[in-house]
Order: C-alpha cells, then sequence, then structure tokens
C-alpha cells in the first residue's frame, strides 16, 4: 500500500502540475509583459519630456535671436533718427524706419515676456525702460522741447551705452541658454 500512495501521490503531482503550469506560465508571461510595458512607457515619457526639453530650448533660442535683433535694430533706428533731427532732416521714410523698428521690438519684446527666463526678462525690462525713455526724449527734442539730460549729445551717448549693455545682455542670453557660464566682469572704471 505504501508504493501505491506514493505512485497516486506522484501521479497527483505530476497532473496538478501538469494543470498548474499553464496558468503559472500565463502569469509569468503577463507579469513580464507588464514590467517590459512599464519599463517601455518610462521610456517614452524620457523621451517626451527630453524632446520638450529640445523644444522649450529651441523656441527660447529662436525668442532671444529675434529679440536681440529686434532690440539692435531699434536701437540703431533711434541713433539715425536722433541723428536727422540733430540735422534739421526729419523725412517722413526715416521716421517710418524708426517707428517700424519700434513696432518690431514691441512684438519681440511681448513674445519674450511669455518665454524667456526671469535673469532674461530683467535685462530685456532696463533695456525697454531705457530704449522707450530715450525715444521720448528724441521725441521732444524734435519737438524743440527737450527735457533735462535731453541734448542731443547726452542722447547719443545713451544710446551709445546701450550697446555695452546690449553685449550683457546677450550674455545673459547665451547663459540662460547655456552657451556660456554667464556675463563677463565688468571691468573697473578708472577716474
Amino acid at each position: 500500500m505504501g508504493t501505491a500512495l506514493i505512485a497516486l501521490a506522484a501521479a497527483s503531482v505530476g497532473v496538478i502540475g501538469t494543470l498548474l503550469a499553464p496558468v503559472l506560465s500565463q502569469r509569468l508571461t503577463a507579469r513580464t509583459q507588464a514590467e517590459q510595458f512599464e519599463r517601455q512607457q518610462l521610456t517614452d515619457h524620457a523621451q517626451r519630456l527630453h524632446q520638450q526639453r529640445l523644444a522649450d530650448e529651441d523656441r527660447r533660442r529662436e525668442c532671444y535671436v529675434a529679440a536681440n535683433a529686434a532690440y539692435r535694430r531699434y536701437r540703431i533706428e533711434l541713433m539715425n533718427y536722433l541723428w536727422l533731427v540733430h540735422k534739421g532732416e526729419v523725412t517722413p521714410e526715416g521716421r517710418q524706419a524708426m517707428e517700424a523698428a519700434r513696432h518690431a521690438h514691441h512684438a519681440a519684446f511681448a513674445e519674450a515676456q511669455m518665454i524667456a527666463s526671469r535673469t532674461v526678462m530683467d535685462e530685456l525690462d532696463a533695456m525697454t525702460t531705457s530704449l522707450s525713455e530715450l525715444y521720448g526724449m528724441t521725441m521732444r527734442l524734435e519737438e524743440g522741447l527737450p527735457v533735462p539730460g535731453g541734448s542731443f549729445q547726452e542722447i547719443h551717448d545713451e544710446l551709445q551705452e546701450l550697446w555695452n549693455r546690449g553685449q550683457e545682455l546677450r550674455a545673459v542670453m547665451r547663459a540662460d541658454l547655456g552657451v556660456d557660464e554667464g556675463p563677463p566682469a565688468r571691468p573697473a572704471t578708472r577716474r
């Protein structure tokens, strides 16, 4: 009877194993597929984040290029217009060129307000404020009603100084894009 029980137990284990094998195999396959699916989702998510980061960097770079070009053009056109005012040779074309540059500047600034980092926006705000003040001073000079500090030479000097500030602005933009480490230290002024 002992052998018969052992044979029956062995047969039972064999039958149970045969019956459970597909269930266990299916569960292991399902678990492996779930793990693979989860890994694939994580990989896809990481790739989407990477693609989004690259797209954001490209959008920011394009914005900074447009803002930089608009600021430079506006400063140059304002300086050209200042010279026309100084020589008494203001023409509708000269005014139109300056106003077109001013409007392009406003559009680039509006876009930058939505995209630029806080550090870059601080620099852009300062440049915009300076350009707006110099525009107003130039218009008053043209009308023959200059404000204190609003002579041709004073406005001209301020527009020249904006060139240096523009270089600092570009350095901040480049640092924000990871191109450079930041603006160079300002050299000490000799007196």
